[in-house]
């Protein structure tokens, strides 16, 4: 199981046309769903009229090397290290899920498109780092589950009261929990089992992409932009923000 190509045996349920016809629809359906959400919430219309009023407000023009530095910081520090949480825990957990999150669909993409069929071998570090990236995004969110949710944590709701701000984590981890299950069921060769297991994860995948709308998926895709803008509105001098408390830590 752990270093073999699962959509390769797959291959005996499904042609390897379908699974990447699937594949591309989740893309399209991802990119859909986050065009929607801007339209809906008209955040595209928000921040264009918001660059315009920090255009306005800016003190200094800054110079191509200068956003090229604001770049590599909000890469580097943002987006690499989640430095918007200063919570440890819910910061160490989100590091699990985004970086299995984004390791798991690009070995996925990699193995369904580039090495579909035994005739094609698949290099042995794909199935490993499908494998360990969904353990990575299992342990991230069901720490994020039970332990960290807000409604759950401050406001002392049940655990298993769920809202529509949970059908993200809720869909991403039951679709990549069926998904390693489904994994190990075709390994064994339990045909019935293994059709049980493939429906529910195509049933939960298709909910996690098809839902992105509704869900907080396409906050991955926002949050970096943010960090960026604000990291340039406190470089031009357009921050309304006051600047960052100074302490005697480390002193």
């Amino acid at each position: 199981m752990l270093t073999t190509n699962p959509f390769v045996e797959l291959g005996a349920l499904l042609s390897p046309l379908s699974m990447q016809i699937y594949v591309v629809f989740v893309i399209i359906a991802v990119a859909a769903g986050t065009l929607l959400d801007m339209l809906h919430k008209r955040s595209a219309k928000f921040f264009t009229m918001y660059l315009k009023e920090t255009k306005k407000a800016a003190t200094k023009t800054l110079s191509g090397k200068d956003k090229a530095s604001i770049t590599a910081k909000t890469i580097a520090i943002d987006i690499a290290t989640s430095a918007e949480f200063c919570n440890v825990q819910r910061r160490i957990s989100h590091l699990f899920m985004f970086y299995g999150f984004i390791t798991y669909c690009t070995t996925t993409i990699a193995m369904v498109f580039v090495y579909p069929t035994p005739a094609t071998p698949t290099p042995i570090v794909l199935p490993i780092l499908w494998n360990a990236s969904a353990f990575m995004v299992l342990i991230g969110g069901y720490w994020f589950f039970f332990f960290l949710r807000v409604n759950v944590v401050k406001d002392g709701q049940p655990i298993f009261r769920l809202v529509r701000a949970d059908l993200f984590i809720v869909t991403l981890i039951a679709s990549v929990t069926f998904g390693l299950i489904w994994a190990f069921a075709q390994s064994t060769g339990g045909i019935v089992a293994t059709k049980i297991t493939l429906g529910l994860y195509l049933f939960f995948t298709t909910a996690l992409f098809g839902t992105v709308a509704w869900s907080k998926l396409p906050h991955m895709f926002y949050k970096p932009v943010m960090a960026f803008q604000r990291r340039v509105e406190e470089s031009d001098g357009s921050s309304s923000l006051p600047p960052p408390a100074i302490t005697n830590e480390g002193r």
